[in-house]
């Protein structure tokens, strides 16, 4: 069994990963609110924990990943009515742009995905008994965890509480006991969804949403919590002081693993400054493949400063991995994996270390082609979710009547190279270029890729 290490949040340190239990880890990751398409780092959090997902796979003999869906939400209230649609309406097509987006960079679907609107019951209930302890409190229609009562808030992030009150947006209204406290529930006008609570008619605070549902799918303490470096504070902090409150507990998870920013081109990704890039515009002009390698050449740990030179540099790696591939031609070995990669991966998600072994195994068939290289190889992108194409699917993509008039050209130039008609030859390869078709002389023969 691989020794995994992980950064862990709460302690900022790399730990030894130790599971509550091997024969079944949880694993919970904060998922979209889907109001908008997903961007970039939305995506950078999807792919950093797919991968976590597969090494844990590979690892364990059985993994659980949840991740969640909040699909109420004063952002998704607002679009819905400048939309002039239903709010159900806009929650289904948008989740269904996510599945499309993230599922184009190769991420595997959670085991179970569950809808914030589908668990309401759970957190009325845990709100029911946060209060019932002491630690929450109704007030004209809302339901508000008093910080006050939980001595460990700001540990996961590390501050005391007053800093962390003078560094958030903190909403004052009469009704709160302290500045700090945060909204269980709110109330809903008849405009707004709702649900009927001991409270009157209303709705969940985005915190209880997630605490919630990973109690009911992973239990009160669970393996690991993933999420973007943003959640940290309020987002995480407000779930661990509300499940360890609820549940009488000294955790929620026993890791916390968070991703870092991500800019674009030194700055912070935002609509008003024009930078604002989402997964569908980067596909129109990229393969998913290529974008999902670009997000994965930064440590998960570190901040990604995004640029289209990444796009390049990705590009470019497949190339060269996929033609590594290409040189050999026999069934490749399912068993045959590569040690070293998986080790890369094990010491803290270290995807820029596992992709200089895949460097390093490209080299080697280059210079000695074998099944044995192109398997570790092959397994070894697995791991990273790429390579997961034939080397002709990726160079010429998928066949089609375009790849029967590429071939009959390769002939006719053939039939002038023979008859020495070289301008011929020369004029055919030209006009293939043009249309994006480079032409590769080899010793047994001519092969083409895209451009």
């Amino acid at each position: 069994m691989t020794m995994i290490k992980l950064t862990n949040t709460i302690t900022h340190k790399k730990e030894i990963f130790k599971p509550i239990n091997p024969d079944h880890i949880g694993l919970y990751l904060c998922g979209p609110t889907v109001y908008d398409r997903p961007h970039i780092g939305n995506a950078r959090s999807a792919i950093v924990f797919d991968v976590l997902y597969r090494l844990l796979k590979k690892s364990f003999p059985s993994v659980i990943y949840v991740r969640n869906v909040t699909d109420v939400d004063d952002k998704i209230n607002i679009r819905a009515k400048e939309l002039n649609i239903p709010i159900r309406e806009l929650t289904e097509k948008t989740l269904g742009y996510y599945h499309e987006d993230v599922g184009a960079l190769g991420a595997l679907p959670p085991d179970i995905e569950p809808r914030a609107t589908e668990h309401i019951a759970e957190m009325i209930a845990m709100n029911e008994t946060l209060i019932q302890k002491g630690h929450a409190y109704a007030a004209d229609g809302h339901v508000l965890f008093d910080v006050t009562s939980y001595g460990n808030y700001g540990k996961l992030s590390r501050k005391n509480q007053d800093d962390l009150i003078a560094g958030a947006r903190v909403e004052i209204a009469p009704y709160k006991r302290n500045a700090s406290d945060f909204v269980l529930w709110k109330p809903s006008d008849d405009e707004t969804p709702g649900w009927d609570s001991p409270w009157g008619r209303g709705r969940p605070g985005w915190h209880i949403e997630c605490s919630a549902m990973s109690a009911k799918y992973l239990g009160e303490i669970f393996d690991i919590h993933g999420g973007g470096v943003d959640l940290v504070f309020p987002h995480h902090e407000n779930e661990v002081a509300q499940s360890c409150c609820a549940h009488g507990t000294e955790r929620m998870a026993r890791t916390w693993l968070h991703n870092g920013h991500l800019t674009v081109n030194g700055e912070k990704m935002s609509k008003s400054l024009g930078n604002f890039i989402t997964v569908q515009d980067l596909l129109s002009d990229h393969d998913g493949e290529v974008i999902r390698l670009a997000l994965l050449l930064t440590h998960y740990h570190q901040p990604l400063d995004w640029t289209d030179q990444q796009l390049v540099s990705a590009k470019q790696m497949l190339d060269r991995f996929y033609g590594a591939l290409d040189l050999v031609n026999e069934p490749l070995e399912a068993q045959a994996e590569s040690v070293e990669a998986t080790e890369a991966l094990a010491d803290d998600l270290n995807t820029p270390q596992a992709l200089a072994v895949l460097h390093d195994l490209a080299n080697q068939l280059y210079k000695a082609p074998s099944v044995n290289l192109a398997s570790q190889l092959k397994n070894a992108g697995t791991l990273l979710g790429i390579l997961g194409r034939s080397s002709k699917e990726w160079f010429q993509g998928k066949a089609g009547a375009d790849d029967l008039d590429i071939e009959a050209l390769i002939q006719q130039r053939n039939d002038a190279k023979k008859a020495k008609n070289f301008a011929v030859a020369d004029q055919i390869r030209a006009d293939l270029l043009a249309k994006g078709v480079i032409l590769l002389d080899t010793g047994t023969g001519t092969t083409w890729r895209l451009a």
